[in-house]
Parts: C-alpha cells; sequence; structure tokens
C-alpha cells in the first residue's frame, strides 16, 4: 500500500529580484531551514524514494531528507512547474500500487491541481485548498492500490 508525501517546496529567494533562470533559483535562508525541518518530520515515514522537479528549491528543500535516508532525488519531468496534469496524474497512479512511502516535491501550481483532481476522484482531503511553502500533504492508499485520504501537516516554523 502506497503513501505519498506531497510536499511543496520551502522558501526560495525572490523570484523578482532573480536574474538568472528561474530553474536555478535557491532556497533563502527559511527554506534552508524549512528543508531540515522537513526532514526531521519525514524522516521516520518510511520513506524508500524521493522523487522531485529539477527545479533547485525543489531538489534543495528533500536534499537533507534523502541524505539522511541514504536515498538520491530523483529528477521527475511531471513535477515541473510546466507540467502537465495528466503527466502528473499519470506518475501518481503508477505509484499508488507500490509499497512503501514516496516524496514528491513539487510547485504550488502542480500540488493544487493535482489535489483538486484526486478530491474529484473521490479523495477525502483534509486541509486547505492551497498548502504554503514548505507543506506536506500525505496521500494514503488502500490495498487494492486506490488513493482514499489526503491530510495536510503546515510547514514548520522557520
Amino acid at each position: 500500500m502506497a503513501t505519498l508525501h506531497l510536499v511543496r517546496h520551502a522558501k526560495a529567494g525572490s523570484r523578482s529580484r532573480w536574474a538568472e533562470d528561474d530553474e536555478l533559483r535557491p532556497l533563502s535562508g527559511a527554506g534552508k531551514r524549512q528543508s531540515a525541518a522537513v526532514a526531521d518530520q519525514l524522516v521516520g515515514a518510511g520513506i524508500d524514494r524521493v522523487l522531485s522537479s529539477r527545479y533547485a528549491r525543489c531538489w534543495q528543500t528533500v536534499a537533507p531528507l534523502a541524505e539522511r535516508l541514504g536515498l538520491a532525488v530523483e529528477t521527475e519531468p511531471s513535477l515541473a512547474e510546466e507540467a502537465s496534469l495528466e503527466h502528473t496524474e499519470a506518475l501518481v497512479a503508477g505509484l499508488a500500487e507500490s509499497d512503501g512511502g514516496v516524496v514528491l516535491c513539487s510547485h504550488g501550481n502542480i500540488l493544487d491541481e493535482l489535489l483538486d483532481r484526486l478530491e474529484r476522484d473521490g479523495v477525502e482531503r483534509d486541509g486547505p485548498a492551497s498548502g504554503k511553502k514548505g507543506s506536506t500533504w500525505v496521500v494514503e492508499a488502500d490495498p487494492d492500490g486506490h488513493f482514499t485520504r489526503a491530510t495536510y501537516t503546515p510547514p514548520p516554523t522557520s
């Protein structure tokens, strides 16, 4: 039975003040503290894989967790800020019947659309319409691989 941990990337530097490619925009100091706290929250959650958008702010959010677990952060195109919902849904559907826990770190627009779709498909959603940076949604599946519940964990204080 799969458990997905949908992590919205932690706080990053200002988009308007960043002169380079937005994919390279790193976490801010507060975001680095959030990423360490996210690792603390999830280190005992039975995580087997860590997937992330290629954007620096995403993989930097989950890198401390992956390091503590001895796992690699796997870059996943369907978690990128510009990914289509269909590709993200296909990824999630493919993970539904896997055993263990999987972290997916992405962007607010991707996670909000995915959670809206899961809710329309019958997943009970316990939390706000949109998660804050550094927050996590735990999405649980039943033994048949059907997602049933999504529970919100607010971001750690930074």
